[in-house]
C-alpha cells in the first residue's frame, strides 16, 4: 500500500509535468515460485499488477509508470544471504551470468527510466536479474 499511497499524494505533480515518470520495485521472487518467499512474491506481484494498471491509466497524462524487478543484489538487504564466500558462490552459480547484481546496475536502469531516452517505454516489468527469470542452464 505504500506505493498506491505515494502515487495518490504525487499525483497533482505528475500531472503537472511533460514527462513524468514512476519507476517502482518489484522482485525476481514475484514471477518464480522460491522457497520461503511467499510474503514478498505476493507483495511483489501486487507491484507488477498496479504498474501496469496505472500505466494504462495515467498513459493518457502521458505519465509513464515501470517497474524493475531485480534477483538477489549486493546490498546491505542482502548482506546475511552473502556473509560468507560460500553462501556468495552458491548464489552466483544460480544466475546464468554466474554472479550477484549490484546497486549501481540497478540505479543505472533506475536513471534510465526516468529520463527522456526511455519515453516510449511504460508499463514494463524489467528483470535485472542476471537472466535467471528467461534463461535454464
Amino acid at each position: 500500500m505504500g506505493a498506491v499511497k505515494t502515487i495518490q499524494k504525487l499525483l497533482p505533480n505528475l500531472k503537472k509535468s511533460d514527462s513524468a515518470s514512476v519507476v517502482l520495485f518489484s522482485s525476481l521472487a514475484a514471477k518464480m515460485g522460491m522457497p520461503f518467499h511467499a510474503s514478498i512474491s505476493a507483495s511483489k506481484s501486487a507491484v507488477e499488477g498496479l504498474t501496469k494498471s496505472l500505466a494504462a491509466e495515467l498513459s493518457a497524462q502521458k505519465i509513464r509508470v515501470n517497474a524493475i524487478a531485480p534477483s538477489l543484489t549486493d546490498t546491505k538487504l542482502a548482506s546475511q544471504l552473502l556473509s560468507t564466500p560460500e553462501k556468495r558462490e552458491a548464489s552466483e552459480k544460480r544466475h546464468p551470468l554466474q554472479r550477484i547484481g549490484n546497486g549501481d546496475e540497478i540505479a543505472e536502469m533506475v536513471k534510465f527510466l526516468l529520463l527522456e531516452n526511455s519515453a516510449w517505454i511504460t508499463g514494463q516489468i524489467i528483470g535485472i536479474d542476471g537472466g535467471m527469470s528467461n534463461i535454464k542452464l
